[in-house]
């Protein structure tokens, strides 16, 4: 991923301008953000996030209560949780952080303006409220509990409780959280993904019609294809969604005015644009990326996405590169400064795979080792990379085997 450090600055510099003239212009914006000062802000809860539904009528499989102090960022409840599963959570007590005159309750403070640089593990959820996440550190999306909330599992896990505050500010005082674990719908339909040997029809003639690389626009090879997707566009947009990929933004007009309404949001951070790449003739679909904001300038996983000029058996096919963003580096092309990528891609096919695997919406994954397999290159800006040569493939459940 080429990153122009011109016009980062310049991103940044246009975002702080833009900032700065809230606090002298009560602009429109200004003002109804401003109002969130007041009052709790109903704050929006992305695809990825765990859904709301009715607390089901059948027994809960598990009954729980955790404690929450107030020196704590994360707590591991010890349960797993199945995707689909209902969560019902109920939190009491209160908090009081130094700079506050007022007790904090569950649903935390509502964000204002002198809160904006704040970064908390939740931003779209105020200072100070509980918060839950399931699975892995590294890739578990948190969610906003606050008072009482009751949520579908997008993916399988362990349950985390936290509160949504900085280690350095934390609040003095405890939250009671009582977690009732109820079955999936009996209409629901999830998939545990099947590592399979191999899936019909992905084969060494399936990858002739794959380049094996991609390339930039003056036709100078990058990063590898090393994964590829089977199911229609809507699954593949609702497996990332539901797995924390966030869509990456085209340009930058699009990125500076996300960063202003977002409020320095986690989806604003991600959206940094992605430059273009080319397979099959022609720039990626997709750009997804996938990170914590407080190290995305340097740091995210992302990836690419193609869909391939022709089916699999009459499902539609999509073709993928992914990289991790570890730094930055010279780029060879015109000693500029680029994105370095972690050399070792087979990781970040494997962070994919991971992410994915989770939701309940593949069914099925394969390693699959082409002929004549990509172990060993540089990428367009010259950065080196090395891979065992195997490519990730998902068949995604909404597909029938044919």
């Amino acid at each position: 991923m080429r990153f122009c450090l011109n016009r980062n600055a310049a991103l940044c510099l246009s975002f702080c301008v833009a900032v700065l003239s809230l606090q002298s212009v009560p602009s429109p914006i200004a003002l109804s953000y401003f109002a969130s000062e007041t009052q709790h802000a109903p704050y929006s809860f992305r695809a990825q996030t765990p859904t709301t539904a009715s607390v089901p009528s059948a027994q809960p499989r598990v009954s729980q209560e955790v404690q929450l102090t107030g020196d704590q960022i994360w707590v591991d409840t010890g349960i797993e949780v199945r995707a689909g599963e209902h969560v019902v959570a109920t939190a009491t007590g209160t908090l009081r952080f130094p700079d506050q005159q007022t007790d904090t309750t569950p649903a935390g403070i509502a964000r204002g303006f002198k809160d904006l640089l704040r970064r908390l593990p939740f931003n779209d959820a105020g200072r100070g409220a509980v918060i839950g996440r399931i699975g892995e550190q590294d890739i578990a999306q948190p969610f906003l509990i606050g008072a009482k909330r009751d949520v579908v599992s997008p993916v399988s896990g362990r349950l985390s409780v936290g509160i949504n505050q900085l280690s350095s500010d934390t609040g003095d005082g405890t939250y009671a959280i009582r977690i009732e674990i109820y079955p999936p719908d009996a209409n629901a339909v999830l998939y545990t993904a099947k590592a399979v040997p191999s899936i019909r029809g992905v084969d060494n003639d399936l990858f002739s019609k794959i380049p094996r690389r991609v390339s930039d626009k003056a036709g100078d090879l990058g990063d590898m294809v090393n994964f590829l997707i089977i199911g229609s566009q809507g699954a593949i947009e609702k497996v990332f969604t539901t797995a924390g990929w966030v869509r990456v933004d085209g340009n930058v007009k699009e990125t500076v005015l996300h960063g202003i309404l977002e409020s320095i949001s986690k989806d604003s951070y991600l959206t940094m644009p992605m430059s273009p790449l080319y397979l099959f003739g022609r720039q990626q679909d997709y750009g997804w990326a996938h990170a914590e904001p407080i190290s995305v300038v340097a740091s995210r996983n992302h990836l690419r996405i193609w869909r391939a000029p022709f089916d699999l058996r009459g499902q539609t096919v999509w073709v993928g590169a992914a990289t991790h963003d570890v730094g930055f580096e010279k780029d060879q092309r015109n000693n500029g400064l680029t994105h370095k990528i972690d050399p070792d891609i087979d990781l970040e096919r494997d962070y994919v795979e991971k992410t994915l695997s989770s939701t309940g919406l593949v069914a099925e994954v394969a390693h699959i080792l082409p002929e004549n397999p990509m172990q060993e290159a540089k990428t367009a800006t010259g950065g080196s990379f090395h891979s065992n040569g195997q490519v990730l493939v998902l068949r995604l459940g909404e597909t029938s085997q044919k």
